[in-house]
C-alpha cells in the first residue's frame, strides 16, 4: 500500500525538481517519490552488501588469500 508523505522543500529545490520530472515526462511529485525510492532501494543493497561480506569475508580469505602485498597497478 502507498503511503503519502509532505515534505517541504526550498523553492530553488523544487524548481530543480519540476525541471527533472519534465524532462522524464512525468510530474514532478511522482518524480520526487520514484528519486526517493531508488535511494532507499540503494541503501538497502549496500546495508545487504555490507552484511554479506561481514558474514563471508573470513570464508573468501581462506579459500581464496587477502589482497596481494605486492600490487602493481597499470600506468
Amino acid at each position: 500500500m502507498a503511503q503519502e508523505i509532505r515534505i517541504q522543500i526550498s523553492d530553488e529545490a523544487y524548481e530543480q525538481l519540476q525541471r527533472a520530472a519534465a524532462e522524464k515526462h512525468v510530474p514532478a511529485e511522482a518524480y520526487a517519490g520514484q528519486v526517493l525510492d531508488a535511494d532507499l532501494i540503494k541503501v538497502r543493497f549496500l546495508e545487504g552488501a555490507r552484511s554479506f561480506i561481514n558474514e563471508h569475508a573470513e570464508g573468501f580469505t581462506e579459500r581464496f588469500g587477502g589482497p596481494s602485498a605486492h600490487r602493481v597497478d597499470a600506468a
